[in-house]
């Protein structure tokens, strides 16, 4: 969240610390710092607010706050701490079909504003958060969403029906190919028009029931304002956070108040966010407040936890007194009870939701004490009681495969097409959970294929042990662990020869298991279920301790295409394939990246001798002129040692 270090000065006063202590106090209590930069006379500080804070500190207020809390002061003005005052009104009413969906609906009614150009100071307020201005109205929801969390919307109450003299809404769940026109997205023009599924909460005139916006996520075209709009309803709500992320994520329509609503921030706030409303609009636009509605049958009551300060101390390693414990407490706003027991009964503040159980109220205490006081401590040696079966196994199996001179890869659990599809996914080209791994190798395989002169190997071998997903008759989706080979002669394909080796493999491994591994072969892959072969197999009862790993230097890889030559001589009997080899390696260049012995035969007394070497650039592709090149210093180095090339 991009954060105005002018706005925060509006809440914590002459107490506000300066930018680059901001960056410090909440990277060290609450919040990673993405970066801060200077946006005119104003200051932009760019907060990564995590989900669990996402309920109060998506606000300026909320930052402020969090601010106040770690320095040990209070806010010099704070919206949340008014007292409210506004008057009801009866020319408004709204149905609720689902309390739970939205257990909160407010609506304040301005009559004769002034829709027209924002004021000067309100523009660059939008413009540090990188916000357009678009009028006066639609400039403060933002702002007062900005400033204290609750997103808003207005309409033109003169665009609505009236029936027997009262403005009518309703929030209720679509219909499935129902459809409803949204405002235009930022950047682009025209209208948006959804087809629901059923799942979307709508916002409807209940006059006619027709939809004017998704509930949370976007308003609607219908009542829009304009520069001819005189009155005015805003809308101010509390809408249930998993249906509004599925309906936004469903839709792409992840905007500022679409992820403060999944969020679930208070539903106190819709009040306040009235009252902040109501003043701003009538100070930049005019106009007079005919009444606010505000249906909230249920308020809400922030939970109460237990928590045990000495809990506090084994979690956290201290020895703070039942004193400091309190003392923290109050400086974030919770409230305790001492009880008898010595325990304390703690509440939060009403706008923060995330304080639901005792480890959250320990949190408060780390990271308001201080992470770094916390001393590393190192954990104490246990006997292992239970070992894990799939991975004893996929560890056996892995090993014995390496030994057979397979490499093992990972590929993505996500395809372009398969039989489960995900409701979100991640990319276009990942919009499948994968049903097996054959498919994924056989991808490895022709794209690894052409590389075994440059690996150094005949034919290229792979494997992999990972997870697939199957729907079945009763439509549960289940996961099952699967081991797959798979074997490549030849560039241009599976040829037929790759079955025997897979089947050599199989063949160790069985014996190596004690078990019948019931493969699916298929175009040089061969797969078999791990997951079934657990209950088959003998229960684990050891880990095999792990060798350590040699000391390597990393070195970056060609990206560039390699080029092979063979090379193959009568060499004299004085002569070895190791002398061979050195003699061509030195004559080679730098170009030269590997040399494979390949055979060697005797006839009539004299000895032969081939090589493939792989030549390859760090800095380009290599042309026949380059290979051709390094051949004839080999061929002349050769001669010189007295070798014929065949």
């Amino acid at each position: 969240m991009i954060v105005s270090y002018n706005w925060l000065k509006d809440y914590l006063g002459e107490k506000t610390p300066p930018p680059e202590e901001i960056e410090r106090l909440l990277t060290f209590h609450a919040f990673e710092i993405e970066g801060v930069q200077a946006v005119g006379s104003d200051v932009a500080i760019d907060v990564k607010v995590l989900p669990n804070r996402g309920s109060d500190c998506l606000s300026h207020r909320g930052i402020a706050r969090e601010l106040a809390t770690i320095i040990g002061s209070k806010l010099t003005h704070d919206p949340l701490e008014a007292e409210l005052a506004l008057p009801p009104t009866d020319l408004i009413s709204v149905k609720i079909s689902d309390q739970e969906a939205c257990p909160r609906f407010t609506a304040a009614l301005l009559k004769n504003v002034t829709v027209g150009e924002s004021p000067q100071w309100l523009k660059d307020r939008l413009a540090t958060l990188g916000q357009r201005s678009i009028n006066n109205i639609v400039d403060a929801t933002n702002y007062v969403m900005y400033a204290i969390g609750q997103p808003l919307h207005a309409y033109d109450a003169d665009r609505f029906p009236q029936v027997a003299g009262k403005w009518q809404f309703g929030v209720r769940f679509g219909v499935p190919a129902e459809k409803v026109s949204l405002l235009a997205e930022a950047g682009k023009s025209g209208e948006r028009v959804i087809e629901c599924l059923g799942s979307e909460l709508l916002i409807v005139d209940e006059a006619n029931n027709t939809p004017i916006g998704l509930a949370g996520v976007k308003g609607g075209s219908y009542a829009g304002i304009n520069v001819d709009t005189k009155n005015i309803i805003i809308e101010a709500a509390h809408f249930d956070p998993v249906i509004t992320r599925r309906t936004a994520r469903r839709l792409g329509i992840v905007i500022d108040a679409s992820k403060r609503f999944e969020n679930r921030p208070s539903p106190i706030l819709p009040q306040y966010a009235q009252q902040e409303i109501i003043s701003l609009i009538t100070k930049i636009a005019g106009g007079t407040l005919a009444g606010v509605l505000d249906v909230y049958p249920k308020p809400y009551l922030p939970k109460t936890v237990t928590v045990s300060p000495e809990k506090i101390n084994q979690v956290l390693g201290w020895e703070l007194s039942i004193d400091e414990v309190l003392g923290i407490f109050k400086r974030a706003g919770i409230k305790c009870e001492r009880l008898e027991s010595g325990e304390l009964n703690c509440t939060g503040p009403a706008e923060r939701t995330d304080l639901t159980i005792a480890e959250d109220f320990i949190e408060e205490v780390v990271r308001l004490y201080g992470f770094d006081k916390i001393k590393s401590v190192l954990p104490v040696k246990v006997p292992l009681k239970e070992y894990n079966a799939r991975h004893f196994y996929s560890e056996r199996i892995r090993e014995r495969l390496l030994t057979l001179g397979f490499s093992e890869v990972i590929t993505s659990s996500f395809r372009k097409k398969d039989k489960i599809q995900l409701q979100n996914a991640v990319a276009s080209d990942k919009s499948y959970v994968r049903s097996n791994l054959t498919e994924s190798l056989q991808e490895v395989l022709d794209k690894n294929a052409g590389l075994a002169d440059w690996l150094g190997v005949p034919e290229v071998k792979v494997f992999e042990i990972g997870n697939i997903f199957t729907r079945g008759a009763d439509g549960l989706i289940s996961e099952y662990t699967k081991v797959a080979l798979g074997a490549r002669i030849k560039v241009t394909g599976y040829s037929g020869k790759e079955d025997s080796l897979l089947t050599e493999a199989l063949t160790k491994l069985e014996a190596d298991l004690g078990v019948a591994l019931s493969p699916q072969i298929k175009n040089g892959v061969a797969e078999f279920d791990l997951t079934t072969l657990l209950s088959v197999l003998p229960p684990a009862t050891t880990y095999a301790t792990v060798p350590t790993a040699p000391d390597v230097t990393y070195k970056p890889f060609s990206v560039f295409p390699a080029m092979s030559r063979d090379i193959a001589l009568w060499i004299t009997k004085d002569a070895t394939a190791k002398m061979v080899e050195e003699v061509i390696n030195n004559a080679a260049g730098p170009l030269r990246v590997r040399t494979t012995f390949m055979n060697e035969f005797t006839r009539a007394e004299r000895t032969s001798l081939a090589f493939r070497l792989v030549f390859q650039a760090g800095d380009r592709t290599l042309t026949d002129e380059d290979a051709e090149r390094a051949m004839l210093a080999i061929y002349q180095a050769v001669a010189k040692a007295g070798w014929e090339v065949r």
